[in-house]
């Protein structure tokens, strides 16, 4: 038998080899000291790297990425503030259950301790937004650990994995062992479970379906249309799952929440059973007076996560395990139920409760013109009453079609998603469906638009204040607005000097021919829609 050569390579060769066996095509980083060899490493392989601003754009865009192509977003950063501009990133990845890698560079191993330049104990202030954090003290660790850390972010609920490397171990060399991927465990769900919810489910007068990001996150989409057409039940949906469930569908009631449409808080209020998929009833959901109303309630819960079974929610039937696992299981028992008799007690022709067109540009004039010309593009958004429009007026038809921040609301975010997303999809046209002070967080990114021909539709929704901010204001302090206000670049102008077509818009008439312009435009392009005054979403 002959013997297998014994490949002896560097750490930063190993992480290049590795990373390429996990299907990894595309990264985002922003390069400093600690990961030049890494860098230099990459240039020798078939990894397409893209240039970031900030590095907490790097974060974004990788997980706008990893939403779109249903694989592992990559960020690559060096030590110290490199590293800790990624935390607000990390940290919305986290909360919201997408998969990333993290490679953040550090100082010189021998230098530990000794304050050194940017030595920051990076593991110990990021561990509480991540899954796990990786910090890798010997080149022996490397591919093992890149590996551990892939099937960790993507496996149950998915999310961020940080990979700590100090900058003297990039350059170790070890045997590349070329280990096998690990293994995920599979899901095993009870029948006995199944079986008590569908007796759940035929005991109902008034059953409502709760689809959440968990939809999204396992691929069932599909399964639950199905279900929701078999037993006619209506469906609303949290923030993270607009799109699961297409809002075409004559059972979708829209979003439910603080800002949620009118007739899903009423479904879900005045319904009898709750079958919550994927979904944290969070304050942004409920209020604490319309939690405690769900008591009277009968609930099942079902997530891959174990953690939210036991927030929250008081279920009669909780169930740890994977959405699509669950819905084909219940499926199957229904179609074999020769005695299934669902008889609701309510009709199920809902009509949705989108804003009437008002005759001015506001958010709300602009995302339901968007419908017009624009159905089957995915939309990114900044957080604000922008957001909130959107999600409310624009018809998202299937899962992945929103890139919104969900559990932690962070302003910024949508200009790096939508670049991430639109690379993931072979650079195809994407809505950056943003706030004047959300795109003032990230506007530098424009320069990544320009330099990779990266197609982002930049929609500005204009009114020179933080809207949502002022709206609360009025709302809680009479109409005192202390800091709502912002002082705003020309933004035409702004994107001009990038080299990026612009225009702007003020009347009513002039929404739509933008947007068309805009879409037909094969580059990136900006639109700064000036608002009306003081809209409330």
């Amino acid at each position: 038998m002959l013997k297998t050569e014994t490949k002896i390579l560097t750490a930063s060769q190993i992480l290049v080899k590795t990373l390429q066996k996990l299907g990894i095509q595309n990264i985002f980083g922003y390069p400093g000291s600690t990961v030049l060899d890494f860098y230099e490493e990459l240039q020798n392989s078939t990894i397409k790297h893209y240039l970031m601003q900030c590095e907490q754009g790097v974060i974004h865009a990788a997980e706008g990425y990893s939403r779109i192509s249903a694989n592992c977003g990559v960020g690559v950063v060096t030590a110290g503030p490199g590293a800790l501009n990624t935390v607000t990133g990390l940290a919305n990845a986290y909360k919201d259950g997408f998969p990333l890698l993290l490679i953040a560079g550090d100082i010189n191993s021998s230098l530990n301790g000794k304050d050194a330049f940017q030595e920051v104990n990076f593991p110990e202030v990021v561990k509480h937004c991540v899954k796990s954090v990786f910090k890798i003290s010997d080149v022996e660790e490397i591919e093992s650990s890149i590996l551990q850390a892939y099937l960790i972010a993507m496996s149950g609920k998915k999310g961020p994995v940080v990979i700590d490397i100090p900058s003297d171990i990039f350059l170790q060399k070890t045997e590349y062992k070329d280990l096998g991927l690990p293994m995920d465990k599979v899901d095993v769900l009870s029948d006995i479970d199944v079986s008590r919810a569908l007796e759940i489910l035929k005991n109902a007068k008034s059953p409502v379906i709760v689809c959440g990001g968990g939809v999204v996150h396992s691929k069932a989409s599909k399964e639950l249309v199905r279900l929701a057409e078999v037993l006619n039940i209506p469906v609303v949906t949290t923030m993270m799952g607009v799109g699961a469930f297409p809002s075409t569908n004559s059972l979708c009631a829209g979003m439910i929440g603080v800002f949620g449409h009118k007739l899903a808080n009423n479904l879900l209020k005045t319904s009898d059973t709750i079958l919550v998929l994927g979904a944290r009833f969070n304050d942004r959901v409920l209020t604490q007076s319309e939690m405690d109303d769900l008591n009277s309630k009968t609930i099942i819960q079902v997530d891959i996560n174990s953690k939210e079974l036991i927030r929250n929610l008081s279920s009669d039937l909780a169930l740890n395990a994977d959405i699509k696992m669950f819905l084909n299981s219940l499926l199957a028992k229904i179609e074999a139920d020769a005695d299934g008799d669902f008889n609701y007690e309510y009709e199920c022709s809902l009509d949705k409760d989108f804003f009437e067109d008002e005759n001015k540009v506001t958010s709300k004039s602009v995302a339901k013109a968007i419908n017009n010309v624009a159905q089957g593009i995915v939309i990114a958004t900044d957080v604000g009453q922008h957001q909130i429009s959107v999600i409310k007026n624009f018809k998202f038809e299937f899962p992945g079609q929103l890139l919104t921040s969900g559990g932690l609301g962070t302003m910024g975010f949508g200009f790096g998603a939508a670049i991430g997303a639109s690379v993931a999809m072979g650079k195809k046209p994407v809505i950056l469906f943003t706030g004047d002070g959300s795109f003032q967080m990230s506007l530098a990114e424009l320069a990544v638009c320009k330099r990779y021909e990266i197609p982002v539709k930049i929609f500005i929704m204009n009114n020179g204040e933080l809207g949502l901010v002022r709206q609360l204001q009025d709302e809680l302090y009479d109409g005192r607005h202390p800091e709502a206000s912002l002082c705003n670049p020309d933004f035409v102008k702004l994107s001009e000097s990038y080299g990026i077509k612009a225009e702007r818009v003020e009347n009513y008439s002039e929404i739509l021919p933008a947007i068309e312009r805009a879409i037909n435009e094969k580059a990136p392009y900006l639109v700064d829609f000036i608002l009306a005054d003081n809209e409330v979403v």
